[in-house]
């Protein structure tokens, strides 16, 4: 991990604009996509019609723009010297994108679901072996790749970025865990996913606002 990447002075300067940018768009637009998001049962979904899927792809455009800016940090890493740090780096990025994947499947899965069966709706009994594929994957990875990230980036300046992106990540999982324990009408699925999507999303932009110096961790 010593070794210089081949990367001009400009292309530096471009990959450390975009993961600048994508953080301060992306944690916002994931924030409002979460905020706008009408409630989980069947019913609601099927009288929703087309927004539950309108706030799902916001939610999933937040989340490309996340992946970006991980992947352009990644790409800037020439002076990251343990490979625990990058680790961490792609842990987040990979939950990132597993999250990516369950949003995308959520969005366009149940309401096409709620037409016709919405009593089944988020309900263990819909859970087949492709939706637990996507699903058990992104649920255990997402909040534990931030919550590694939170610790690499706590020992190189930036705890607080790394704390709101854990505890957010975190908060925001429990949210939709409580879809499966306690049923998709239970009323703190939203305080805790739209409170986590606060707490994560804070956390991208202080990550952004620090995205000059990113290059200099190690």
């Amino acid at each position: 991990m010593t070794e210089t990447l081949p990367h001009t002075g400009a292309t530096r300067r471009q990959l450390r604009t975009a993961a600048r940018l994508t953080a301060l768009i992306g944690g916002p637009v994931f924030w409002l996509g979460t905020l706008l998001h009408p409630a989980r049962d069947g019913w609601s979904i099927a009288a929703a019609g087309e927004r539950y899927g309108l706030t799902h792809d916001i939610q999933a455009a937040g989340l490309l723009l996340q992946v970006v800016c991980l992947a352009s940090v990644i790409a800037l890493g020439n002076q990251i010297t343990r490979w625990r740090d990058l680790s961490a780096w792609y842990g987040a990025l990979v939950g990132t994108l597993l999250w990516f994947a369950l949003i995308i499947f959520d969005g366009s899965h149940n309401p096409v679901r709620a037409e016709y069966h919405p009593s089944v709706v988020h309900q263990a009994s819909d859970l087949d072996t492709p939706a637990a594929l996507i699903v058990f994957p992104a649920l255990l990875v997402f909040p534990l790749g931030y919550v590694w990230l939170a610790r690499t980036l706590g020992r190189h300046g930036l705890r607080l970025a790394g704390l709101l992106l854990a505890v957010g990540a975190v908060a925001y999982t429990l949210g939709g865990l409580f879809i499966f324990t306690s049923g998709p009408g239970f009323g703190l699925i939203q305080i805790f996913e739209v409170a986590g999507a606060t707490l994560y999303a804070t956390g991208y932009i202080l990550l952004g606002r620090a995205a000059t110096d990113l290059h200099q961790v190690r």
